[in-house]
């Protein structure tokens, strides 16, 4: 048995999309808070059913993720949560209202 997450190939589209702004914002992020190497951009879901939240964090890829690349940053998603996050463009948004990453439909 591979012990490994799965690596997608350059060709195989992800799931997620990130914004050019999200590719920035994770770039200086990973940088100025010394995210160590061999860390990606989880995202995924907590909770379940009408409850469940969309989440993005730093984290080490495990066994059951699928693990991509975009524009140099690793996305890892956990195959389970597939479903939920399919057709999602993660965007950084920089305004009156707030900072933050949100998830929005394609």
């Amino acid at each position: 048995m591979n012990d490994s997450p799965a690596t997608t190939p350059g060709s195989e589209r992800p799931p997620v999309v990130l914004s050019d702004r999200t590719v920035t914002e994770v770039g200086r992020i990973m940088s100025s808070k010394q995210v160590p190497a061999g860390y990606g951009l989880r995202a995924g879901i907590r909770g379940g059913g009408c409850g469940a939240t969309l989440i993005l964090g730093f984290d080490k890829p495990r066994d059951q993720d699928r693990v991509y690349e975009q524009d140099g940053i690793t996305l890892i998603i956990d195959r389970a949560h597939l479903l939920y996050v399919f057709g999602k463009t993660i965007d950084f948004v920089d305004g009156e209202e707030g900072r933050g990453f949100v998830f929005v439909d394609r």
